[in-house]
């Protein structure tokens, strides 16, 4: 079953849908926005980056974008406010905000 088979909507033919909804395929959250169900957002505040990169690999969703080895702003799309980073970041750069 393709990808978009899986991804069932009002389009999806019940034909289509495999025996208890499996996926025999793998996936990747970059297809669907997650991040929009956070209550808490994680704010970076740059000027108090070093651009150590200590808080990318504790990132469990890779919402620490790096671009020639400089830290930039988070994808919020995919964010969910855990929080880890926060507590990564030796320098303090990284606070949490209620809501989004």
């Amino acid at each position: 079953m393709s990808l978009k088979a899986a991804q069932i909507n009002e389009k999806t033919r019940w034909q289509d849908l495999t025996e208890g909804l499996q996926i025999y395929e793998p996936g990747t959250s970059k297809l669907f926005h997650t991040g929009e169900w956070r209550s808490d957002t994680p704010v970076w505040l740059e000027e108090k980056c070093t651009h150590c990169l200590l808080c990318v690999p504790y990132c469990p969703d890779s919402c620490i974008v790096v671009q020639d080895g400089k830290r930039k702003e988070f994808d919020y799309d995919h964010c969910k406010g855990c929080g880890i980073c926060v507590k990564a970041c030796p320098f303090h750069a990284i606070e949490m905000k209620e809501g989004k």
